[in-house]
């Protein structure tokens, strides 16, 4: 498949994944990944011709560099030995005794295949290790030894799977060479991916003092150090670019110490760039797996040698191996804690919850697809595509089977597993959440949002007044749908009813000032037709509407759609366009002030009990109709320019009261520092696009 196409149908499929998992919580969107790029390859017949080093150089070199970049500092330092304990020797372990093991279930395998595919199973997906080890409750030295060992064992994984496939493809194996090899390559790919990582630290400064400080140009030098550095590792000095990179992406961390930045948007838009190419490369992964899937498939059914049941049972069997053998490992972590006096009694539950938290992921995808096709003598390389289907197998087995366990260990928590697979926002819980009583993000936003109006009401001026009800306009209607998810059901359906009943009085008032701009010879018919026909249209639409459709739909049905079906129906209808134009407007300005009017006299009705209707739907008609009337009018166009400053201008007002709502929110003690931390962001952004359009402007 053409390499372009290839990368357009990836970046679709990884986004219909998490279109899916977003109605499916509880199932990992890694699993729907790979059945998806199973159903792309049955129904598409699509393939991907992999190879081993471009393969690893986009996949491997940004997400362990990545990966390098979140270490937790604190907890690794603090156990720094356990954790290394685990991502090198029990790595090594696992690789020997488990690929041994595997080596025993599968005669046929060769040995050094066995301990390639042992090596390549021995990395742990890092947020599927802390979805499952947080909400399974485990002490916290385990949850920080697990989580810490996560994010280092991919490099040793991959170094042992490395050697291991050497030694299959070249026929030779030494194990002094081996481990000469082993400490060139690890230290010297240290050294090159600290080196590497100063120097071009050192130049982005150089540059930035020369003025070249562009937050695009810095943002790109960014993104592609991983791979310069992987580059220069692996072909200048041969050693290891995988440590380089995680070297290289931890030093990138530990020097991230400063409270003030003094470029606070490059570091805001690295890490959201970061942030998609993660998401893009981890669900590639995922996918390309589902898409690979067919192929080990077809290969063990035609297979003699394996039975698709035998090749089944031995990616169970796989599976069983690894986990024990992690299990066995933590039990007697524990056990030696608990004899130095650094931890609790040891714990069989513990110990198998931390294995059951070792899923495999991105990384264990990414290395088993780089095994070679042939060997050096060009030979095909042995047990290719059972290897592929056991690790494959390995990865879904592990990931239904912390599915179903998840649930179980912790029947209070509704979270689904998180995998790599999927970008998910991270939301750290304060310790005293537990014990005041915060409003929710929805009702803050909300709340700040209508001091915003308020304040946009008390700068309104007889020449501001499209710009003001333009804006005021916007921000209800996004209080409307925030309202949606903080109201109970009851609530929600109550508002809705109201709504509709007001703005049924609202249409039936405007179809009156119709007929009588009609009856009165002050449109043509052409005009009354049009406008009626839409004021009848948008009453049935509202009529049989519900929820947060009407609600969603109202400000593009009502504006935009209203705007573009007028101007086409000018143009094919009337000769005459200026003359329908102004009594368009006309009847715009006369229908919205008649409605204004009837709902005062419905609401003052000796039968209507005003306090009945909710205020936020009040309000919001009558800035709706407001608004229209401001758009009607004969001279609204007379200066866009000047429009523009005064819109932006009363945005700043609203946007200086949002951020006076949050400060005050947090003093009464209704939202902790966090959440004021994520409301301030949300503000930030506002002030971006704000600042954004103004530059444009210039």
């Amino acid at each position: 498949m053409p390499i372009v196409e290839a990368v357009i149908l990836l970046a679709v499929v990884v986004l219909a994944s998490n279109i899916i998992s977003h109605y499916l919580t509880f199932i990992p969107v890694s699993l729907i990944q790979v059945l998806l790029g199973l159903g792309v390859a049955l129904v598409f017949d699509v393939k991907i011709d992999l190879e081993t080093d471009w393969f690893l150089l986009l996949f491997i070199a940004p997400l362990l560099f990545n990966d390098g970049r979140r270490f937790p500092k604190r907890e690794l330092w603090k156990l720094r030995g356990p954790i290394f304990a685990n991502a090198i020797l029990l790595v090594f372990i696992t690789t020997l005794v488990g690929g041994y093991l595997m080596y025993l279930m599968i005669p046929k395998m060769p040995l050094t295949v066995a301990l390639a595919l042992a090596a390549i199973l021995s990395p742990t997906d890092p947020v599927a290790v802390q979805s499952i080890s947080k909400r399974a409750k485990l002490p916290d030295a385990i949850l920080h030894l697990v989580s810490g060992e996560s994010l280092i064992n991919d490099a040793s994984g991959l170094i042992a799977f490395k050697y291991a496939v050497a030694a299959t493809v070249t026929g030779y194996f030494s194990l002094t060479e081996a481990t000469n090899d082993f400490l060139y390559i690890s230290l010297v790919g240290l050294l090159f991916g600290l080196v590497l990582m100063l120097a071009i630290d050192l130049l982005k400064d150089i540059l930035r003092r020369q003025g070249i400080n562009d937050v695009v140009f810095n943002t790109v030098l960014q993104i592609v150090t991983p791979f310069i550095i992987y580059l220069v590792t692996e072909e200048v000095a041969h050693a290891s670019g995988v440590i380089a990179v995680v070297a290289a992406g931890a030093l990138s961390h530990a020097q991230e110490n400063r409270i003030i930045e003094d470029l606070p948007e490059l570091r805001l838009v690295t890490e959201n760039t970061w942030d998609i190419i993660i998401y893009l490369l981890n669900g590639a992964v995922f996918v390309i797996l589902g898409i690979e899937l067919p192929l080990a498939t077809r290969n063990i059914i035609v297979n003699d040698t394996f039975s698709t049941t035998q090749a089944i049972l031995y990616s169970i069997g796989a599976w069983l191996i690894i986990l024990i053998i992690r299990v066995i490992w933590i039990f007697i972590y524990q056990a030696i804690s608990f004899a130095r006096k650094k931890g609790s009694r040891p714990s069989l539950r513990v110990a198998l919850l931390s294995g059951l938290s070792g899923v495999r992921g991105a990384i264990t995808m990414a290395g088993v697809l780089s095994i070679p096709l042939v060997t050096a003598s060009g030979s095909v390389f042995p047990e290719r595509s059972l290897a592929l289907f056991i690790a494959a197998g390995v990865i879904i087995i592990s990931l239904v089977v912390a599915t179903i366990t998840l649930p179980l260990v912790s029947p209070e928590g509704g979270a689904p597993l998180q995998t790599r697979g999927a970008h998910v926002d991270e939301d750290v819980i304060d310790d005293d959440e537990e014990v005041h009583d915060y409003i929710s993000e929805e009702e803050a936003k909300a709340y700040i949002m209508r001091l915003a109006v308020s304040k946009i009401e008390e700068n309104r001026r007889l020449e501001n007044q499209r710009a003001a009800y333009d804006l005021m306009l916007d921000y209800q209607f996004i209080i409307r749908r925030l309202e949606m998810h903080f109201k109970d059901d009851e609530a929600v359906q109550s508002s809705i009813q109201d709504e509709v009943t007001l703005r049924r009085v609202g249409y039936e008032a405007e179809m009156q000032s119709l007929e009588k701009l009609y009856k009165e010879k002050q449109i043509k018919r052409s005009s009354y037709l049009i406008i009626g026909n839409r004021i009848r249209r948008s009453e049935r639409q509202v009529v049989q509407s519900s929820g947060h459709l009407m609600l969603w739909s109202l400000r593009n049905s009502r504006v935009w759609g209203r705007q573009i079906l007028r101007s086409i129906r000018i143009w094919f209808m009337s000769d005459d366009n200026e003359a329908v134009e102004t009594d368009i407007n006309l009847i715009e300005r006369e229908g919205a002030k008649a409605a204004i009017k009837a709902l005062s006299t419905y609401l003052a009705r000796g039968d209507v009990d005003e306090h009945q209707f909710d205020n936020q739907a009040i309000y919001h008609l009558v800035i709706h109709y407001r608004n229209r009337i401001e758009r009607a009018r004969s001279d609204h166009q007379s200066s866009q320019k000047t429009y523009e400053q005064q819109l932006n201008k009363l945005r700043t007002l609203a946007l200086g009261a949002e951020r006076s709502g949050i400060q005050s929110l947090l003093e009464a003690g209704n939202i902790n520092w966090r959440m004021a931390a994520s409301l301030r962001e949300y503000v930030n952004y506002s002030e971006n696009v704000l600042m954004m359009s103004l530059a444009d402007d210039e």
